[in-house]
């Protein structure tokens, strides 16, 4: 769809002219697809990590004086390295 199809769109439906056209039952199950793949992509899975002692016993205290609770400093971690935002070094 180019700019002045998308255009003439947004003018239909603001006047009230535009009639949608129903979907094929193939599209409603494609679509339905794509949710329930994006839903699955964003939900949070329970995992069990152990860590050393004195570890997360830092990690805990960073996250008292920081304000946020140690569990949310180690999943935004987590998610910064998964994401490329932060990299390890061994």
């Amino acid at each position: 769809m180019d700019i002045n199809e998308e255009q003439q769109l947004l003018k239909d439906i603001e006047q009230g002219v535009y009639i949608s056209k129903p979907l094929s039952d193939a599209k409603v199950k494609k679509y339905q697809d794509y949710a329930k793949y994006t839903k699955q992509l964003n939900a949070k899975k329970q995992t069990t990590i152990r860590f050393n002692v004195q570890d997360l016993a830092i990690i805990k205290a960073k996250a008292k004086l920081s304000g946020i609770g140690y569990q949310n400093i180690i999943q935004a971690l987590v998610h910064n390295y998964a994401n490329g935002k932060i990299d390890l070094k061994l």
